[in-house]
């Protein structure tokens, strides 16, 4: 079991599933060190928070790894019991392959894989140097399944997946105090879709609408509720943390039909988006 205690730093802090994790960890007496480019949606977040927890805001771009390192170290300094970090923030971009251009594939690689990858790399020297610590990577269930229309998505959050367990073999096999979880959302009601970047080669703002209703619709797991997942994953030292019955699904889905379970996915997808 891993103790919630002393502080976490959280990239992507400001809303959706960071801004509910630093809620939820403050209630349980965890000082914050909140990262994100929304600043003043971290001002909000502290002061909402109060001053019963030690909580530090740091405008950071997770695509800048200069920035993640001066987090690191900011966060370190002003938190030194700082012994969970939950590489959290990331972006969507919404098109098949050969609607999406190499500039914009290579833009969400460096928020969603490469963030998590400067994230663990800059926080891991302080985090084995105390009694127990936890990194939790934020991959979705878009690192298990690959729908049509997310390659860049799905590619970056398998790279999340295979990265994340490789390091938590790499520390296990070294007999470190740091352990890892990777977490699979399914759909959580964020701003994410609303939030996403549309393919060059997309022309049709009617699709985009149908695209976040059909997300909307389906997303229908709160941020409160995945923060809560996430912290019991945390306590149990839980490797792989699946967020949602869609993710429950599709995870056991693609067990049983590895290489073709995108038909019959197909239509249970349509059914949730109807809401049905």
């Amino acid at each position: 079991m891993t103790a919630i205690r002393g502080a976490a730093a959280i990239t992507g802090a400001a809303s959706g599933i960071g801004r509910a994790l630093a809620l939820e960890l403050a209630q349980r007496g965890c000082g914050l060190a909140l990262a994100d480019r929304d600043e003043a949606g971290l001002k909000v977040l502290a002061a909402e928070i109060g001053s019963t927890r030690k909580v530090s805001v740091h405008r950071v771009d997770v695509g800048e790894p200069d920035d993640i390192a001066r987090f690191a170290n900011e966060a370190t300094s002003v938190h030194p019991a700082l012994g969970i970090v939950v590489n959290n923030a990331g972006v969507a971009l919404m098109g098949s392959f050969e609607e999406i251009d190499q500039a914009q594939m290579d833009w969400l690689f460096d928020i969603n894989f490469w963030g998590v990858v400067h994230g663990t790399r800059a926080f891991l020297p302080h985090l084995k140097t105390r009694s127990e610590a936890h990194i939790v990577n934020l991959s979705s269930i878009f690192g298990i399944i690959a729908p049509p229309g997310q390659s860049a998505y799905a590619a970056a959050k398998f790279a999340v997946r295979g990265f994340s367990e490789s390091v938590r073999h790499e520390l296990a096999v070294a007999g470190s105090p740091v352990r890892l979880s990777v977490v699979h959302p399914g759909g959580v009601a964020t701003a994410i879709a609303r939030n996403s970047r549309t393919g060059v080669g997309i022309t049709d703002n009617a699709r985009r609408a149908q695209s976040i209703e059909r997300f909307e619709n389906a997303a229908r797991t709160t941020p409160k509720d995945a923060a809560l997942r996430i912290i019991r994953g945390i306590e149990k030292n839980e490797p792989r943390i699946l967020i949602g019955k869609d993710a429950r699904f599709m995870d056991l889905l693609q067990r049983f039909r590895p290489g073709t379970y995108w038909a019959p996915l197909q239509r249970k997808l349509e059914k949730m988006a109807k809401g049905t």
